[in-house]
């Protein structure tokens, strides 16, 4: 019964039953997930509040110029139901749901606070990674409110924005290194 006692404690390396169990959970999941690829790609929510802004077009244009990355979209701001606060949350968590990544936008958060803090406060309860981008184009602080909700934040920049889908959708490994040429005199 000793050894019992052990394992609910911990075990020789000192680490608890709960921390070997999230390590065991996060190794296999990240066995039984599959690679992005052409079949087979991210599928993406990218936060709005029914309208296509600078920003979320942005993002497109970002994921476009990387090689050898597949998405599908599922947001829509282009489509504004019919109906009163809760037809639009509703129309919301329908097009949050199938998505394997949140990216928000806190360029929202100002005008638009209340539909952003939702839209990050269900995917948070829908067990959905949120890649929080920066303001773009200025030095303003992310606001607290929305910082908390998020799994990882991001500057704007291609190959970041990328790399945090991959790491937080599919749990893939991006390490990548830049290579830089240059002539000595």
């Amino acid at each position: 019964m000793a050894w019992a006692a052990g394992w609910r404690a911990g075990d020789a390396s000192g680490r608890s039953r709960a921390f070997r169990m999230r390590e065991f959970r996060r190794e296999r999941a990240c066995a039984t997930l599959p690679r992005v690829s052409q079949s087979n790609p991210v599928r993406i929510f990218v936060t709005h509040a029914w309208e296509s802004s600078d920003d979320y077009l942005r993002v497109f244009e970002y994921l476009e110029s990387q090689r050898n990355f597949f998405y599908r979209n599922y947001s829509t701001p282009d489509r504004l139901p019919q109906g009163d606060r809760e037809a639009l949350r509703e129309n919301l968590r329908q097009q949050i749901t199938p998505a394997e990544a949140v990216i928000a936008l806190s360029s929202l958060f100002e005008a638009h606070q209340d539909q952003l803090t939702f839209q990050l406060l269900y995917a948070q309860a829908s067990h959905k990674p949120v890649i929080l981008m920066k303001p773009f184009g200025t030095r303003r602080e992310v606001p607290k409110a929305i910082l908390d909700l998020a799994d990882e934040v991001v500057e704007w920049d291609e190959r970041a924005l990328v790399d945090a889908i991959r790491r937080q959708a599919r749990h893939e490994e991006t390490t990548r290194w830049d290579t830089i040429e240059f002539k000595l005199d």
